[in-house]
């Protein structure tokens, strides 16, 4: 007999902490394309706090010498996820990304394995690699 694997002690996430190489560009990717509140700022730290309603992201400037995480050799964060609440939402955010003179999409939206989900991936102005799905 297998004893019941006990409850979890945690329930989401609470903020999700991102070191970046340029802070207020990736602040402004945030709040100016992903249309994101600014909640405050440590200019000592240095940090900035953003918020879509639902998740904070502190973004943390890494400072002077900071060297690009390669998702594909290090270990740590390969991507973040945000949700979004239908394909037309997604697409918009694509179009806002598209738009943008300092982001990089690494794939349009398309069909994620059989469907409906669909999802695409970017990378903001510091290199965080960013990902957006709609559950279908």
């Amino acid at each position: 007999m297998t004893t019941p694997a006990p409850e979890p002690v945690t329930r989401g996430i609470h903020h999700l902490g991102l070191n970046v190489g340029r802070l207020e560009a990736s602040a402004a990717f945030f709040t100016d394309v992903l249309g994101w509140r600014e909640l405050r700022r440590d200019p000592d730290y240095p940090a900035i706090f953003v918020s879509d309603g639902v998740v904070t992201v502190t973004l943390w400037g890494a400072g002077e010498g900071a060297r690009s995480f390669d998702f594909r050799r290090n270990v740590g964060l390969h991507h973040v996820a945000f949700g979004v609440t239908s394909r037309e939402a997604l697409e918009a955010v694509y179009a806002r990304i598209r738009d943008a003179a300092d982001a990089c999409i690494e794939f349009a939206p398309q069909q994620l394995r059989d469907g409906p989900a669909m999802h695409m991936m970017c990378f903001d102005p510091s290199g965080i690699r960013i990902e957006f799905i709609w559950p279908g």
